[in-house]
């Protein structure tokens, strides 16, 4: 016997969610409550945890898992099979500043997105921070909670602020 709908949960799902219609998505993404996305493409059969945020121009591949609380800036490519912990933070700004050198409020004409790519099957742990600019290898771990200020080479584990290379991994990702 299915569930029944009761009264009034018809809207629920559009009051919890902010999915703007420029938003592609792929066959069977899941997508929890309190999440923002706008501009942005996600691949088949991911999954989009609580309160995350996915802006323009970003790409999330297919089989991706974004855990909740993470904040995914303009600028950022995610291949298939990543797994993002919670509460990660990508930047866009090497040089974030509020104002112009006059006083204004900096528009997007006064900085340049510095873009950030992950690659297939990477993982990168609850708290991390990835700064722009960066490459992320293929079947690569970042420990929680690092701060990540350089390229990270195909199939290491780095951890720590700044990251640092504890190991290399065999390709098969184990």
């Amino acid at each position: 016997m299915g569930k029944k709908k009761q009264k009034g949960q018809e809207g629920l799902q559009s009051r919890f969610q902010k999915i703007a219609p420029d938003v592609k998505l792929g066959k069977g993404v899941q997508i929890h409550n309190f999440v923002n996305l706008y501009g942005c493409e996600i691949g088949d059969r991911t999954k989009i945890g609580s309160f995350v945020e996915i802006q323009k121009g970003v790409r999330v591949g297919q089989n991706c898992k974004i855990s909740s609380h993470s904040f995914i800036c303009e600028g950022v490519s995610i291949d298939d099979e990543v797994f993002v912990g919670h509460h990660v933070v990508f930047i866009n700004d090497r040089y974030p500043k509020a104002t112009t050198d006059d006083g204004q409020l900096q528009t997007e004409q006064d900085w340049v997105v510095m873009p950030t790519y992950v690659g297939r099957s990477a993982s990168i742990g609850s708290g991390a921070v990835i700064l722009s600019g960066l490459e992320i290898g293929e079947g690569s771990m970042i420990g929680a909670g690092s701060v990540v200020v350089k390229n990270v080479r195909p199939y290491v584990i780095v951890a720590g602020n700044p990251a640092r290379v504890l190991r290399r991994m065999p390709k098969t990702g184990k």
